[in-house]
């Protein structure tokens, strides 16, 4: 009878060490989960099923090679690892402006990557890359207007968009305010992906622009939207439409974003690097940092915009010592004044528990603004 009990007992505890063990496994797989980050990047092809885009030569959808482009681009981020692309179409339909930006929301990504074909009258050509602004002049404002057009496409395209005219100046100026914050950004990924373009692959460097896209407007991440090249110019409109030109443009654009997932990348794990070692390690970096970037001066960009706003603390969540810079006709508003790394990295640690969750690291010297990555590579 003992002999059996014992062996019940024995039974038990084995069982019980087993579900505890398949507890533990769990638990654990549930933890990796939850720490797992992905990069998310959504590639919205512009236009699409009854609406082709533009027609350019031999009658080449704007629609089709977008597609196309967007599907190889996506394909080789997809083999990166902790980067999740989402598309806003695969295939050849129909996406509202409103419908495409509520998808990159949704899925709160970190990028969104418009891809258009240009076209024009005249014999145009090269490439252009666009973040969300007021236009700058009126040519500026009949490339966002063509852009636009599309919401008259949609049903009720009057409700939806609640009275935007796509032909109004100033609808198009009411697009900015709510993207302003993610503006330095976009402008730094569109810079990088211009730069693609005409250093790797020789096209005319039309430039990164500002206009008002009701398709940026909708995001809250930084935006961007290409324009890759003129469909309606023969020369370029066959290279864009020929598998050759697909790839090198694919390619380009997949550069691009590597390299500037590759800088944020390279600000965080410094960061976190510099905030794992012990406090006297870390007093002894401090001092190093601070003669090695002697003639740097480090700063976190906590929001840029068109406001001119008192560096009170109650405007910046209770930040206080924010200093503000006039650049053009928009103002940029920074903490932190420093040569230390280490110590700039702990002022963007403190924007972000305030809210300001796209807060990024800038640095100067002798007052004119250097790329961060460059300076710790020298170091």
């Amino acid at each position: 009878m003992n002999s059996l009990l014992f062996s019940k007992i024995k039974i038990s505890t084995i069982f019980l060490r087993v579900f505890v063990f398949f507890c533990v496994i769990l638990f654990n797989n549930n933890n990796l989960l939850a720490q797992k980050t992905e990069f998310i990047v959504v590639l919205d092809a512009g236009h699409g099923g009854k609406d082709p885009g533009k027609v350019g030569y031999k009658a080449m959808k704007e629609k089709d090679i977008a597609l196309k482009i967007v599907l190889q681009v996506g394909k080789m981020l997809e083999k990166r690892e902790n980067i999740k692309v989402i598309y806003t179409r695969k295939t050849d339909v129909f996406i509202g402006l409103k419908d495409r930006g509520k998808i990159a929301n949704k899925a709160d990504a970190d990028l969104f990557v418009s891809i258009h074909c240009n076209a024009h009258s005249s014999n145009a050509y090269g490439a252009e890359t666009w973040v969300l602004g007021t236009h700058a002049n009126k040519q500026n404002f009949e490339v966002a207007k063509a852009e636009n057009s599309v919401i008259e496409l949609e049903d009720n395209y009057k409700v939806t968009y609640k009275g935007f005219d796509p032909n109004s100046p100033e609808s198009v100026i009411g697009l900015t305010l709510m993207q302003e914050e993610y503006l330095d950004q976009s402008i730094q990924l569109a810079s990088i992906i211009q730069n693609e373009f005409t250093t790797k692959l020789k096209r005319k460097d039309r430039g990164v622009k500002q206009a008002g896209f009701v398709v940026l407007h909708q995001t809250y991440m930084p935006s961007i939207l290409i324009e890759t090249g003129f469909i309606t110019n023969s020369k370029e409109g066959l290279y864009l439409n020929s598998k050759l030109g697909q790839q090198k443009f694919s390619e380009s654009i997949y550069n691009g974003l590597k390299k500037y997932i590759n800088q944020l990348t390279l600000n965080t794990v410094q960061g976190d690097a510099i905030a794992e070692v012990s406090k006297t390690t870390k007093e002894a970096i401090n001092k190093q940092e601070i003669e090695n970037y002697k003639d740097v001066v480090f700063k976190v960009q906590i929001a840029s915009g068109s406001r001119k706003l008192e560096t009170k603390s109650y405007n910046f969540k209770g930040l206080r010592n924010v200093d503000r810079v006039k650049v053009g006709n928009s103002y940029k508003y920074y903490l932190g004044n420093t040569s230390s790394y280490s110590e700039i990295e702990e002022f963007r640690k403190i924007a972000k528990t305030k809210g300001y969750k796209t807060a990024f690291i800038v640095a100067f010297k002798n007052g004119e603004k250097i790329s961060v990555e460059e300076v710790l590579k020298k170091s």
